[in-house]
């Protein structure tokens, strides 16, 4: 028994696979952040790689998840990768982007975002973010209409699950001649206007990790329309090598998806509309659960677009009030974590240019996200509820 929870509100029993749910406080396992929902027909398709012997690179199933991905997002072309940074990685390469480029990217990122820039031997220009915690387009405006001749491209990051404002960076970077590119990490099925993320840029990349809506255990997909783009990004990710002869016109890297990650991507696609929704319905809860609360915050609405309900974040006033709040779910067995924080004072990136208005560290250590994985129960559910009814941010510090 987990001594550090005591059960409080006794108004119902639940039994499930031996555990006793007792109210809305109960001894259970810890409830985590984001875990793979595995309840479709993951282990039939793994099986049937084992069975097959198609588990490499080489496998069948590459190509099937690949055109899956691609049909989904709306895109002619897709090309699988063993994780989601090398995705853009090898994009930024492949498009051309390397010494002496900068990349416009957002302060407020995963560090995923601006490493790939570096990788590719470019420097991130780094802006801040908007009152929507996307990239700020009134900055990107700004950089691109003073014809920096270094700026070649524009990464836009939807963030948590969230559509960045794409379409007006997709304007802006058409008329500028800047390639624009969609790190849609953490956001497949999210839409903008109606339509998904990831089908706006010249090249998107996505991530299929372990607390992904959709996952392969790992791996990434570069999506985009242009066949030469698409022919040299494959290319490379298979170590530039010409046929079967060990020639090589290129420096390359083996980038390449195996077939066991693309079986498991397959399974949970055909299930992903269902995940996505059971997301949505979670943040609801928690939108509903946070009315009226002036210590805690729901993120700001999106007017523009549906978020697939990745990671459900709240903004505290402070990080103390958020370090408390994490310390105080941490008591009742419930998994939150202090989200992002702005990159561009960070030790490996505080020399990269920067545009900035002082939101993205405004946010630093304030945003807390909640458990919010498609296979989250409703008693669990109201256990986190709970506790966030329990705890108390400082009335007199309102959040700004």
């Amino acid at each position: 028994m987990n001594t550090k929870i005591r059960p409080k509100l006794l108004n119902f029993i639940v039994r499930r696979q031996g555990e006793t749910l007792i109210g809305k406080f109960l001894i259970m396992n810890r409830i985590p952040l984001s875990i793979p929902d595995l309840r479709g027909r993951e282990i039939e398709l793994l099986t049937h790689c084992v069975r097959t012997n198609w588990v490499s690179s080489a496998g069948p199933q590459v190509a099937e998840f690949e055109e899956v991905v691609k049909s989904y997002t709306g895109r002619k072309y897709a090309v699988s990768t063993v994780n989601g940074t090398t995705a853009l990685h090898i994009a930024l390469v492949a498009a051309g982007i390397g010494a002496g480029d900068l990349v416009v990217v957002p302060d407020w990122t995963f560090a995923a975002s601006v490493n790939a820039i570096y990788h590719a031997g470019a420097t991130p220009y780094f802006h801040d973010i908007s009152s929507d915690w996307s990239l700020d387009t009134s900055l990107v405006t700004q950089s691109l209409v003073e014809k920096n001749s270094r700026i070649k491209a524009v990464l836009a990051v939807h963030p948590i699950g969230r559509p960045a404002e794409i379409g007006i960076l997709q304007k802006l970077c058409k008329n500028e001649k800047v390639i624009l590119i969609e790190d849609a990490a953490g956001a497949l099925g999210a839409t903008y206007k109606g339509k998904s993320v990831g089908g706006f840029s010249d090249f998107a990349t996505f991530s299929f990790n372990g607390n992904k809506v959709v996952t392969a255990g790992g791996g990434g997909m570069i999506v985009t329309d242009d066949d030469q783009f698409a022919k040299k990004v494959k290319h490379l990710s298979a170590q530039a090598r010409c046929g079967t002869d060990y020639s090589h016109d290129a420096i390359g890297w083996n980038y390449r998806m195996t077939g066991l990650n693309a079986a498991l991507g397959l399974a949970q696609m055909e299930r992903i509309e269902a995940m996505i929704s059971s997301r949505r319905d979670i943040s609801d809860r928690y939108d509903q659960a946070l009315l009226g609360r002036t210590d805690l915050l729901p993120p700001p609405p999106i007017a523009y677009g549906v978020s697939n309900g990745w990671l459900y974040n709240i903004l505290c006033a402070d990080e103390n009030t958020a370090r408390r709040l994490v310390n105080h779910m941490d008591k009742l067995n419930i998994e939150t974590r202090i989200f992002w924080r702005t990159l561009s004072d960070q030790a490996p990136y505080k020399d990269a240019p920067q545009r900035l208005t002082g939101r993205s560290r405004s946010l630093s250590g304030r945003v807390v996200s909640l458990p919010s994985s498609s296979s989250l129960s409703s008693v669990e559910q109201d256990y986190i509820i709970q506790g966030l009814k329990d705890f108390r941010g400082d009335p007199a510090q309102p959040i700004t």
